[in-house]
């Protein structure tokens, strides 16, 4: 065979699999349209833990050159298309002073296509998907040093109200002008557990007990505590909110939290979760899996005849 030949053979495989890739694409649609009707009477249709189930199973699979990076992206944008039309879903994005570090994460997790705002502040934001003008909201990563933290206008145990769902960069930095940028979504659902979660919540104190305090009990309690924020009001009558990362999938209903409460008495005012994420992915999970060689088939070689004796 020539090779102009081949290479149109090679063409043509392509354009069977391009088909067949096409295919799938529309036979997994018409499952979703399933699930949509489903959820026909829920008001908000994502669901980022399962969206995360989705990416761990698959990149964990994966073998062979093609990056995993592009990889995910491909599944964020069919993840995200598919959402567009089990209901309305939109972005609301924290853009201070034209600052759209929090739009390139936005944009890298929730689509080319999605319709996103900005606005100038973390309270905005939070109004946006309190009122149900956005499905989710993206926000700076808390810091200690933020004088205006966003994260204490969630402390309220609102059965509707706005949690964190998501931390990004999810599948590493995208094409981003901003390579270090972290931020963390909001939405007015919860996360369900999965193997790799991470949970977040606001312990509120009658006084400034101080964060080692604090870490000790969770710790004493049985948390796995990763880090903790500590932030008072300027005009605050002594009383302070804490904000604990810890390791795991923690409801308020777990015993190491009554545990922690007990050790800190009377002190504390209440102990609200704020949300959780699942982990992004590491750069172990997106490193190039060796494709396995292709199995050949055994053969054997047809032993000798032996000469007759005569």
């Amino acid at each position: 065979m020539s090779a102009g030949k081949s290479l149109d053979a090679l063409r043509r495989e392509i354009d069977r699999i391009d088909d067949a890739i096409h295919d799938l694409i529309q036979r997994r649609t018409r499952v979703v349209e399933r699930v949509r009707d489903l959820k026909a009477n829920d008001r908000i249709k994502i669901r980022p833990s399962r969206e995360d189930e989705i990416i761990y199973r698959l990149m964990a699979a994966h073998r062979g050159n093609f990056p995993k990076r592009e990889l995910a992206r491909i599944w964020r944008e069919l993840i995200v298309a598919t959402l567009s039309f089990e209901g309305p879903f939109t972005a609301a994005v924290y853009a201070p002073d034209r600052a759209r570090s929090c739009w390139d994460l936005a944009r890298d997790q929730y689509g080319t296509f999605t319709p996103m705002t900005t606005h100038p502040s973390a309270r905005r934001v939070i109004q946006k998907v309190r009122e149900g003008g956005a499905t989710v909201g993206i926000l700076p990563l808390p810091r200690q040093d933020d004088p205006d933290p966003w994260w204490p206008h969630l402390v309220g145990n609102e059965p509707e109200g706005p949690r964190i769902i998501a931390r990004l960069p999810f599948a590493g930095p995208g094409n981003t002008r901003f390579p270090d940028a972290q931020a963390l979504v909001i939405s007015p659902v919860d996360r369900e557990p999965t193997v790799r979660e991470r949970s977040l919540i606001a312990v509120e104190m009658a006084e400034d007990v101080g964060q080692a305090k604090i870490a000790a009990a969770l710790r004493e309690a049985g948390l796995s505590l990763l880090q903790i924020i500590a932030w008072r009001e300027s005009h605050g009558l002594g009383m302070c909110l804490y904000l604990a990362e810890l390791d795991g999938f923690v409801t308020l209903e777990d015993r190491s939290l009554a545990r922690f409460n007990a050790a800190l008495g009377e002190r504390v005012i209440r102990i609200a979760r704020l949300g959780g994420y699942g982990t992004p992915l590491t750069p172990e999970d997106m490193a190039v899996v060796p494709e396995e060689p292709a199995a050949t088939p055994f053969q054997s070689t047809p032993p000798k005849p032996r000469k007759r004796r005569t």
